[in-house]
């Protein structure tokens, strides 16, 4: 199992330098790569037994594998492939793949490794790959954005490795648990840039303008599994380190409601789905000991609901609104939606109540309100006109490929419900969620399809981001001082 782990890591970063050597079978060889890693993520799922391997002690390599790493790699396999059959026949070049697949190997990488360092390694080849993935139209606004999250993400990873330098001085090794003996600026400067990666709360500004401006594969890329390689370096600090806990769960109330504040009131489908990627990764953050199955769920949905935005006539719902979709694009869209929103027999449903299953008293109220928030504001997706419309050269063109990439998300959705369908399928917790699901949509008739609010966004902007992280990073040093010392 150890040769098959390093395999995982390595094969497809092998594969896509493979890709420009043989260029004809790009499509294919991405397909293998995303499947190898799908027969491993189900591996450990069934198998349920840990695996730990150090390699050249405290100075190399450390990587253990769980049920939660193999949720994540799961969610990366899924995404992967569906996106792949969704630019089967786009005219994508070679290198749109082999950096789809050094991006998969590297997100892959973050999900199995237990040390600062080789985090960091994978981070920045992530980060590589994300950038010439965004910037893959080459026009002037996409390299922009592409820099932008460059910049971003660098400067995030400047106060990771100071962060890792404190670590290592205090605990002599860059092991994650160095952080049970490390200083809180330590511990705060690390939590702070992988919050700024993970795109969480207002660390995660950065987000909402990268993922609604990239092509429609990338962004599902983004929301899909992107995110969740900053994200998952948390959670396992959080499991290891028992005073992390407290802080991420309040950075995962703060951002769900965040993100459904923002979501709520959007006009637009794409900016929608981002700022919900946020709210989405509060909820992943508020119980971290069941984040793996929330990350699955939530990353199969937000894929699926990407890739079929871009089959949209409209990014406006206003103009959705008086121009009828096609049905078969709003069946899709109908069923991840009602995941996310949390309705049974989809796995939105189980994650949904397993995450309320392990919330702390004082979150409970908090992130229901949240639950009821995200009702809403997919309310406006599911309710959108359609009817059975003739196809044309223009809508053929825009859904090419969507229907075996939602085969293998909202099938995934299906499935997944096997995992947790025990504790999750109550009388109790089948009501909870309707009467959830009904509040939401009742709000959304009375008050807020025809309300219409412009929320700032001068945060999002490149000097108020770099300026946020540094009161982040205040924010998180009294967070973890205080917790220290109680």
């Amino acid at each position: 199992m150890t040769n098959i782990t390093i395999a995982l890591i390595a094969l497809p970063m092998f594969v896509g330098f493979s890709i420009y050597l043989l260029p004809k079978f790009d499509r294919y060889l991405a397909v293998l790569a995303a499947l190898c890693s799908l027969a491993y993520g189900l591996q450990v799922l069934l198998n349920d037994t840990d695996l730990q391997i150090k390699l050249l002690d405290n100075f190399g390599v450390q990587l253990l594998v769980d049920q939660q790493s193999g949720y994540f790699i799961l969610t990366n396999a899924l995404v992967t492939m569906a996106v792949v059959f969704y630019c089967w026949n786009r005219g994508k070049s070679a290198f749109f793949y082999a950096q789809a697949i050094i991006l998969h190997g590297s997100v892959n990488a973050t999900f199995v490794c237990q040390d600062f360092i080789s985090i960091y390694v994978a981070l920045e080849v992530l980060g590589i790959a994300v950038f010439l993935l965004i910037s893959y139209p080459r026009s002037d606004r996409s390299i922009w954005i592409a820099l932008r999250y460059l910049f971003v993400s660098n400067t995030a990873m400047l106060f990771y490795l100071i962060g890792v330098g404190l670590v290592y001085q205090a605990a002599h090794s860059f092991a994650f648990s160095g952080l049970r003996v490390s200083p809180p600026e330590a511990i705060a400067l690390i939590l702070m840039a992988l919050l700024v990666k993970g795109g969480v709360f207002v660390s995660g500004l950065w987000l909402p303008l990268t993922h609604s401006e990239s092509e429609t594969p990338v962004s599902a890329l983004l929301s899909g599994v992107v995110v969740k390689a900053g994200v998952f370096p948390l959670i396992r600090c959080a499991l290891i380190v028992p005073e992390i806990d407290p802080v991420l769960r309040i950075f995962g109330i703060s951002t769900a409601i965040f993100g459904v504040v923002y979501a709520v009131f959007q006009k637009d489908t794409k900016l929608t789905l981002a700022f919900s990627t946020i709210s989405q990764l509060g909820f992943v953050l508020a119980a971290p000991v069941v984040a793996g199955f929330y990350a699955l769920t939530h990353g199969l949905v937000k894929s699926a609901l990407f890739l079929i935005a871009g089959s949209l006539p409209s990014r406006s719902f206003k103009q959705l609104q008086s121009q009828p979709i096609n049905t078969s694009v709003w069946i899709p869209l109908l069923i991840a939606s009602l995941s996310v929103s949390g309705f049974p027999l989809l796995a939105g449903f189980g994650a949904k109540m397993v995450t309320f299953k392990n919330l702390l008293s004082w979150q409970d109220i908090i992130l229901n309100i949240a639950a009821i928030g995200t009702t809403i504001y997919f309310a406006k997706f599911i309710f959108i006109p359609h009817t059975q419309l003739p196809e044309t050269p223009e809508t053929e063109a825009k859904q090419r490929g969507l229907l075996p990439a939602m085969v293998i998300l909202l099938g995934g959705l299906i499935l997944a419900n096997f995992f947790y369908y025990q504790s999750a399928y109550t009388i109790d917790n089948i009501v909870k969620s309707l009467v959830t699901i009904g509040s939401g949509w009742l709000a959304y008739f009375l008050l807020f399809k025809n309300w219409e609010v412009n929320l700032s966004r001068n945060w999002e902007k490149l000097e108020h981001i770099i300026g946020g992280m540094t009161i982040m990073l205040t924010v998180l040093f009294w967070f973890v001082f205080a917790v220290s010392i109680a």
